[in-house]
């Protein structure tokens, strides 16, 4: 009787592990052991939730991507997941929400995401809403149009071409800075996503895309050699990770993050698996980041 109910117990036991391990709050092989933080803190709360919803985009090639099977892909994607990881938190336990440019604000101060990775610049009208880590990574901004273009030469070349109509995305950094190029707001088309602005060229509504060159690349590389990029950037865009306003704690933690990845090479790693297999990507370097605040 004896033997029986020291296995009985034992299996008991195992049972008991094997369900804790499986629970929102544990850990499991992915992840490692569950992480300690500070009562309170943003990190504490997912961590103890076991799960996580993270704003990105889904049309953008390199870095937010939805694919077939229904999962996003892209550096950004590989950034959130770094960070996802450190909070104990699995790849399978991340809740993917497209974030596209004008919500991004809204869905963090309405608490829809914890954290937002979508090739979101930091700029100083953001800052009023919401706080950034950062940056991660520098794009600068230019201009794609089809392959046989010949007038369009750079953004200074717009004004004096007030027919040919350029495209970018409502709520974005990029349409507010092309606006001082143009002869007029009618030369601005503005659509939600960066791939309806694809469509538009391809079709011939518009005769440029004007975001960042890091965005464009993807787009480049999906039209089969029907765009290119003018390579005339004109801005730069130093993507943050957007987070609630005031959050210093989750911010300092997510720099930690980063800079953890970049000394063991993921960060690296992150960008050759997505948008440095895009022709003319180049590697970045992690950049130097802005203050928490």
């Amino acid at each position: 009787m004896r033997s029986t109910q020291r296995v009985t117990l034992s299996v008991a036991v195992v049972a008991a592990l094997s369900l804790a391990a499986c629970g929102d709050g544990g850990s499991d092989a992915e992840s490692g052991p569950a992480p300690s933080f500070s009562p309170g803190t943003t990190m504490a709360k997912i961590a103890e939730r076991g799960s996580v919803k993270v704003g990105t985009k889904f049309d953008q090639p390199g870095f937010g991507l939805k694919g077939l099977d229904g999962k996003p892909a892209g550096f950004d994607v590989e950034i959130a997941k770094l960070v996802a990881k450190k909070l104990g938190v699995s790849d399978k336990k991340i809740e993917f929400v497209e974030a596209p440019s004008k919500v991004r604000e809204e869905y963090l101060q309405q608490s829809k995401v914890d954290f937002v990775v979508a090739t979101y610049t930091i700029n100083d009208k953001r800052k009023e809403r919401v706080s950034f880590a950062g940056p991660y990574y520098v794009a600068g901004q230019d201009l794609m149009v089809k392959s046989d273009e010949t007038v369009l030469t750079g953004p200074d070349s717009l004004k004096g071409h007030p027919e040919k109509k350029v495209c970018s995305v409502t709520g974005s950094t990029p349409a507010e800075t092309i606006a001082g190029y143009l002869a007029s707001p009618s030369q601005l088309v503005l659509f939600d996503v960066y791939s309806k602005c694809a469509d538009a060229l391809r079709t011939g509504q518009v005769s440029a895309v004007t975001t960042d060159n890091s965005i464009l690349l993807g787009l480049v590389g999906e039209s089969k050699g029907s765009f290119k990029i003018l390579n005339n950037t004109f801005s730069k865009e130093p993507y943050g990770i957007g987070i609630t306003k005031g959050d210093t704690a989750f911010c300092e933690f997510i720099h930690g993050t980063l800079t953890e990845a970049a000394g063991s090479g993921d960060y690296e790693k992150a960008w050759k698996d997505t948008a440095g297999t895009i022709e003319g990507a180049q590697t970045p370097q992690l950049p130097t980041f802005e203050s928490c605040s």
